[in-house]
């Protein structure tokens, strides 16, 4: 999976996430949301005819954490409940 920057300044960033679809986005907006800090969390995806699996996503944060900082957050936390839900069934 590649991130490609399209903005990044000051509390928002806006990203592409190459080769994605509906299934990180809405995970990863979830875990972004579930942060107070988070103002904002959203993606869309074009039409699949006009621009398969690029999804477009959105981070605005409040100023006191980055949008990269709440991104890197946001993985960390999805990494543990994937390896916990791994756990549990093994």
């Amino acid at each position: 999976m590649d991130i490609e920057v399209i903005k990044n300044e000051g509390n928002f960033m806006e990203f592409r996430i190459i080769g994605e679809d509906h299934t990180l986005c809405n995970i990863l907006r979830d875990e972004l949301l579930q942060n107070q800090k988070v103002k904002v969390a959203a993606y869309r995806i074009d039409h699949p005819l006009l621009d398969r699996k690029r999804p477009m996503f959105i981070i605005n944060t409040d100023g006191s954490v980055s949008p990269k900082d709440a991104l890197l957050e946001a993985i960390k936390n999805i990494e543990k409940d994937i390896k916990g839900l791994k756990k549990n069934l093994l």
